[in-house]
Order: structure tokens, then C-alpha cells, then sequence
């Protein structure tokens, strides 16, 4: 073989090793430089948050009121968005434009999930040609490019919408559910529905027609790009409330418990009706008709769908509930803390993707898988796992949602999104406001009618007051931003949200005051008394105080469930007999079975069933005593005419024997 040739092929391998060598060098300097602008991200958010809680010891510290965490959280973001925005960058992205072929195949209306970029099969070099494997690299969709000119830590500060919705979201929701002060909720359980269901669909049909109308006032370019539909997913999107900042100055200031119980409950409840009505107004249109008429049965099946994902979400979280009760009350698993948190942790979320994966709603699952392992699971946990767990689920809470008005702000400057609109956005503000006045005032007129006693008038407005925008909103609107419409939805709900918890929320301690509602009287401890005037007594008196006079009523004087100072929530018998159904369904079989409460099913269950009893029923269940398992159980509450202590204050001038419960007056 000639020597030459020899030598030649020779120096054509080592100069393919090498520009092999070299790229591989070259990639990992890639990957280098984005673990480092991940890092920095990362970094700039975790920053973000260490200032926001230094800020809110601060405020606690010197008793400042007019701004809450969230608003600090949404002000911070929005000066960090606008350093990374407008300080620039020398890490450009880079880029190389690509087209489909003419012959393609693929539908071209539809972005492909993944683009494949294939190399040449050669490069020129100086001495010649040197063969390189061919290699192909995979692309993922990350929606429409606006600049293409943006560096890489302005697009590394924005992630991936399904970061919120399966990350940050569920917490939250888990946390509302799990720390639901229920004893105030079932008793106000008629206004929540009737706010979070009946309101928040009334609310986003009537935000979504008066879009409709403006929008078709404002400029051709935009009224082109918005149907009704699209209208109507706006008012969905807008339309739950997250009042987190009243609600703190409500604990703070012991406002009534109704008033609190009716504005946590509804915002926890019209998250998941948002996000299932949302889900419908989709299906809809998936299933609307070319020729741009109304489909009754596309209308129908939306309805349906609605339902029916609602219903069996809300199954499969209390399935999941309840299966993590009996796997807690019936093995050892809290011996050991660690694992017993684990379990309670990793089943929780579960239910969340469960219903992800069946095409339901997480959302709704996770929020009554919580109210079910607070009401059941909990009572099973050791002292260990119980402090433990709602530790940890208020640090989530807190990091969660702080994080998300941090991103929230900096986002505005740094998402490449957002279509700014004056008009649309005005629009947004004034109908999202008529849309809440809906919602509140024509349905308490209703409530009142059969309600005992009625929601005042400054409890109304107040609820009006509360209707702060926050992360499901916004969790919504950016989900979809691939159209113009989408984009002006996402602008317009970004700025509501930051308008109504820095403005709104800084003005709740005002509000209060302007409205005259008394503080210093709630109680928001779930085992705490009413105020006097709706405590009920330990089963032998009632002391109620009105008047300046005190007025003794004995158990045997109350006809009926509307005399009882339990009758303050939603009145009426038949929901009294409803609910006293409920309370003995779920204290002699539900309690007996999912936890070690008495009394045990042996006594309860039909004489046939007692061998189904014994199985089901643990020894600890027999020996222990119903005064202990009482004082361990918080979530007795559901039980309507579970008794109250009576006040400890009794005017001394009454009889000894009055004073003291029994006898006649």
C-alpha cells in the first residue's frame, strides 16, 4: 500500500475525531451555560421570596396593614421583570430558521408536539471533505415566537404553564381543603353553593356576553379574533376569586365567622367550578357546528359534561380520602411517623393525577380528597404526622402561592405573550366588576328569602369587596396563549389580578371600617365558642344576650332547628332534617369505619351485618373511652347538632339552679 495514501487517510480520521472531539466540547459548554442561566433563575426567584417574607416580619413587626404578602410578592416581581427586561443580555439565543417541505404530509394548521433537525451527512473543512455521522435533534413545542431576538435568562425566567397546574396548584387547593374550618362551612354550606356554583356561572355568562359587546365596538384586527365562545372562556377564567389577603386581615382582626366561612368557602369552591366550566366551554366548541349556529345538543352535552366531570372528580378525591383512612386506621403504619406522612402525602397528591390521568379534574379531586383526610385520616394520624402535615401543607400554601404573584410580576415583563389592548383591558376591568355584583347581590336577595337571618347588607358588599382575582385565574389565562385573543386575555387578567390584591387587598382593613362590621368577635379557631348570641348550650341551657336582657331557653323550648342558634346559617327545615340525616349517617357508620371513633359498628350496623361489624371494627375502638377520642377529634363538627360549651359568663343574678342548668324558670 503506497505510504502516501496511508498517511493521508490517516490525518482525514484524526480530523474527524477531532471535529467529533470538538463538538461534543462544544455541547457540553452548551449544557453548562444553561445550568448555570437555570441556576440564576432559580436563583432570582428564591430571592424574590427570601425579601417578600424578610418584608412581611417587617410589616407583622411594625403592625402595618395597608399591603399584604401577595401584594409585596406581585410589586417585587414586577421591578425584578422590568431589571431583567430592559437590562439586557449578552447570552442571545440562537437560532436557524426552518421550513416544511412542499410534499409534506402533515397537517400544517396544527404546530407538530416535536421538530426533527437533521445534520448534513458532511462538512467542508480546508483540507477536504471528512465524513460525520449523521445526527438528528428533537425540538419540543413551546408555543409562538414573538422576538426572536430574546436572550436566554428572559426566556428561562418564564416555565412551562403545566409547572403550575400540576406542581404549584395542587398544593394550594390541597391546603383549602385540608384546613377547611368545617363546623363554619356546613353550617353556611347554602350561601357557599349558591355563591361558588349558581354565582360563578352567572357571573362568567354574564362577563362573557358584555365582552362580546364591547369587543365587537372595539378596532376590526381585534373583534376579528374573538368568537363568544372565547368571550364566555374569558368570563370563566375571571370569574373565581382568591381573597387570600382579606381573609388574613379577617383572622387577624377576629371578623364574624360567618362572614369569613361564606368568602374562604366560596373562593375554594368556584377554583373548581372555574376550571370544570372552563373545560366545558371547550368541549363545547370542539363540538360546535362550521355554520356558526347554536347546537342545542352540543350545548346539552356541554352541561353534561360539566356534571358529570365535577361529580366523579369530586368521587375520586373522597375515594382516595377514604381508602387512605382505612389503610391508616387499619395497619401500623404510624409507629412510624415518617412513613405514616409519606403515605398521607403521596396518596394525596394521587388523587390529583388520578383524575389528570381519566380526563377529569385534578383541581376538584384534590380539594375534597383534603376535606375527606381532615375529616377522617386525620383522626387516625399519630400527633406526629398531625403536626407534621399541616405544617408542611401551610408551607407549601405559602410558598406556592407567594411564588406565583412573584411570578406574576415578572412575568409581565419577561413573558413574550402578552397583547397590551387599552380598550379591551378597560373592558375587562369594568364587566369582571358587574360580573362579581351579579354574582353577590341578586342571589343573597334570594337567600335572604328563606334564610334565618338574613346576610346583611354590609356583610354583602364586603363579599363584593372580596372578589380578588389571584393564581386560578391566572393559571388559566396562560395556559393557551398561542392566539391573539388568548394573548389579551392573559394581558388583561395579569393586570386585574395584580389591581385587585395590591389596591383591593391593601383597602380591606378600610373597608371594614367604612362598612361598619365589628371585629374582635369571630373566632376562627375550628374547637372555639361562637359569640354569645349563637353559642349553644352543653345540652341542658341556652343563654342567648340581646337587648341588654338575658334570655334562658331550655332544650325542650326549641321546636325547631330554625330556634336553635344553629339555625343562623341557612335556615329551614328541610335542610335541618338534611343535614341532621347527614350528621347521623356520618357519626354511626363513616366515622366507625374509617376511624377508631365510637360507637363501634358492632352497635350500630343491623343485626345481620354485626359479623362485618367485628371485622371492621378495632380493638382500640372498644377500649377507649368517647370523652378522649372527643378530645382528640376536631372534625366532629359536621355533626350539626353537635352541642357547644356554654359561655363562661352567666349573669350571677339568675337562680343557682338556672345558673347551673337545670330546673325550671
Amino acid at each position: 500500500m503506497n505510504p502516501v495514501v496511508v498517511s493521508a487517510s490517516l490525518i482525514l480520521y484524526l480530523i474527524a475525531i477531532c471535529q467529533g472531539s470538538g463538538t461534543d466540547i462544544a455541547l457540553d459548554a452548551k449544557a453548562t451555560l444553561l445550568h448555570r442561566i437555570d441556576s440564576l433563575n432559580l436563583l432570582i426567584y428564591t430571592c424574590l421570596l427570601t425579601l417578600t417574607v424578610l418584608t412581611i416580619w417587617v410589616f407583622k413587626h411594625r403592625r402595618v396593614s395597608w399591603l399584604h404578602e401577595t401584594g409585596l410578592a406581585v410589586i417585587y416581581g414586577l421591578i425584578v421583570g422590568a431589571i431583567i427586561r430592559y437590562a439586557g443580555s449578552t447570552n442571545q439565543v440562537t437560532y436557524i430558521d426552518a421550513h416544511p417541505d412542499a410534499d409534506t404530509k402533515y397537517n400544517l394548521s396544527v404546530p407538530p408536539d416535536i421538530v426533527r433537525f437533521h445534520f448534513p451527512d458532511k462538512i467542508q473543512i480546508s483540507s477536504g471533505e471528512a465524513p460525520v455521522p449523521n445526527k438528528t435533534y428533537a425540538y419540543s413545542f413551546r408555543g409562538e415566537i414573538v422576538n426572536v431576538e430574546q436572550n436566554e435568562i428572559d426566556l428561562k425566567a418564564t416555565f412551562d404553564p403545566e409547572i403550575f397546574f400540576n406542581i404549584i396548584l395542587p398544593p394550594i387547593i390541597f391546603h383549602a381543603g385540608y384546613c377547611l374550618k368545617r363546623k363554619y362551612f356546613f353550617r353556611n354550606l347554602g350561601a357557599i353553593l349558591t355563591f361558588a356554583m349558581v354565582g360563578t356561572a352567572l357571573s362568567a355568562l354574564v362577563i362573557g356576553s358584555l365582552m362580546y359587546g364591547c369587543v365587537q365596538l372595539m378596532p376590526a384586527s381585534l373583534a376579528a379574533s374573538f368568537t363568544f365562545l372565547d368571550t364566555l372562556y374569558f368570563g370563566a377564567l375571571i370569574s373565581p376569586t382568591d381573597p387570600l389577603t382579606v381573609l388574613a386581615i379577617f383572622s387577624q382582626l377576629k371578623v364574624d365567622v360567618n362572614l369569613y366561612a361564606m368568602i374562604f368557602g366560596e373562593s375554594v369552591l368556584n377554583d373548581a367550578v372555574a376550571l370544570v366550566l372552563s373545560g366545558a366551554i371547550q368541549n363545547y366548541e370542539k363540538r360546535y357546528s362550521v355554520d356558526g349556529g347554536f347546537e342545542i345538543t352540543a350545548f346539552l352535552a356541554a352541561i353534561g359534561d360539566f356534571i358529570g366531570i365535577f361529580s366523579l372528580s369530586l368521587l375520586v378525591g373522597a375515594l382516595i380520602g377514604c381508602l387512605t383512612a382505612l389503610m391508616t386506621k387499619f395497619t401500623h403504619v404510624r409507629d412510624w411517623p415518617l412513613l405514616e406522612s409519606a403515605l398521607f402525602v403521596l396518596t394525596s397528591y394521587g388523587a390529583f393525577l388520578i383524575a389528570e390521568v381519566f380526563e377529569l379534574t385534578g383541581v376538584v379531586a384534590v380539594l375534597f380528597c383534603g376535606i375527606c383526610q381532615a375529616h377522617y385520616t386525620y383522626n387516625n394520624l399519630s400527633a406526629d404526622s398531625r403536626n407534621r402535615t399541616k405544617q408542611l401543607f401551610e408551607l407549601l400554601n405559602f410558598l406556592a402561592e407567594n411564588f406565583i404573584f412573584t411570578y406574576i410580576g415578572v412575568s409581565m415583563f419577561t413573558f413574550p405573550k402578552h397583547h397590551f389592548d387599552p380598550w379591551f383591558i378597560i373592558a375587562g376591568f369594568l364587566t369582571s366588576m358587574l360580573g362579581r355584583a351579579v354574582n353577590i347581590y341578586p342571589l343573597s336577595f334570594l337567600l335572604n328569602l328563606g334564610r334565618k337571618p338574613p346576610i346583611p347588607m354590609n356583610f354583602q358588599h364586603m363579599l363584593f369587596f372580596s372578589g380578588l382575582r389571584g393564581a386560578m385565574s391566572f393559571a388559566l389565562a396562560i395556559r393557551n396563549t398561542v392566539s391573539e385573543a388568548r394573548q389579551a386575555m392573559l394581558t388583561t387578567t395579569s393586570l386585574i389580578v395584580i389591581a385587585t390584591v395590591v389596591l383591593q387587598g391593601g383597602a380591606a382593613t378600610h373597608a371594614l371600617a367604612y362598612l361598619r362590621i365589628p371585629t374582635g368577635q369571630g373566632q376562627n379557631d375550628e374547637n372555639e365558642a361562637l359569640p354569645y348570641r349563637d353559642v349553644r348550650s352543653n345540652g341542658r341551657m341556652v343563654v342567648k344576650w340581646g337587648k341588654g336582657e338575658n334570655e334562658v331557653v331550655m332544650p325542650w323550648q326549641l321546636n325547631s332547628f330554625e330556634d336553635t342558634p344553629h339555625g343562623n346559617g341557612d335556615g329551614g327545615g328541610e335542610k335541618a332534617r338534611l343535614a341532621r340525616l347527614w350528621g347521623a349517617v356520618d357519626s354511626k357508620l363513616l366515622k366507625p369505619l374509617l376511624t377508631h371513633a365510637r360507637p363501634p359498628l358492632t352497635e350500630t350496623l343491623p343485626a345481620f351485618l354485626r359479623p362485618l361489624g367485628r371485622i371492621l371494627t378495632t380493638t382500640r375502638q372498644y377500649t377507649q373511652s368517647e370523652n378522649s377520642l372527643r378530645r382528640t377529634d376536631s372534625d366532629s363538627d359536621l355533626c350539626i347538632d353537635e352541642p357547644q360549651p356554654v359561655p363562661t359568663t352567666i349573669d350571677p343574678q339568675l337562680p343557682y339552679n338556672i345558673r347551673n342548668g337545670y330546673g325550671n324558670v
